[in-house]
């Protein structure tokens, strides 16, 4: 199944010009001054062929995953307005989720709202790489999914319990380390 990742790591608007897709996988150097990369996945569910959402790993070249955190499409109301209009029940198995299953023309995650998952990188970037995240790319012209920019859905977003919790997390190891 082709997931075109290249469209859906577009769609977020990511800021960093160091960066590359290799398959379903966007890495990026997000500090050119500090050797740990930024590694972005996507999360499988027990379904086949079937995405929750995106793991966010930092990666030391010589050391290996430094810390890793998933961020799943539910928790960020990624599909919320698509799942409610077409009623899909918590209990469906596609609720939250994308698949291989599309309309012709229409990337897998159609109807897709980026700005929850955009607003999550972004502060899990800032715990790892403070000052890397430069300002956001402009909107694509021709978007596919829908941007939802009304206040109370963003402040709703940001009560995300991983709002609260990313800024308390300690690394692995010291930073001197980490950066050498």
């Amino acid at each position: 199944m082709s997931l075109q990742a290249p469209e859906f790591f577009a769609e977020l608007r990511l800021p960093f010009h160091d960066s590359t897709i290799v398959g379903n996988t966007y890495l990026a150097k997000p500090n050119p001054d500090v050797h740990l990369r930024l590694r972005i996945d996507f999360t499988r569910t027990i379904h086949a062929d079937t995405y929750g959402g995106l793991r966010l790993a930092v990666v030391h070249p010589e050391r290996g995953e430094i810390d890793a955190v998933a961020l799943s499409f539910l928790d960020h109301g990624t599909f919320h307005r698509r799942d409610v209009a077409s009623n899909r029940p918590l209990t469906n198995s596609t609720h939250g989720t994308f698949n291989k299953y599309h309309r012709t023309g229409q990337p897998p995650w159609e109807g897709a709202e980026f700005t929850g998952l955009h607003d999550a990188i972004e502060q899990y970037v800032a715990v790892w790489f403070p000052g890397a995240w430069a300002a956001p790319a402009p909107d694509r012209a021709a978007s596919r999914s829908t941007h939802d920019s009304r206040p109370a859905d963003r402040a709703q977003r940001h009560s995300h319990p991983l709002s609260r919790d990313l800024p308390s997390r300690q690394p692995v190891l010291p930073a001197e380390q980490l950066r050498r």
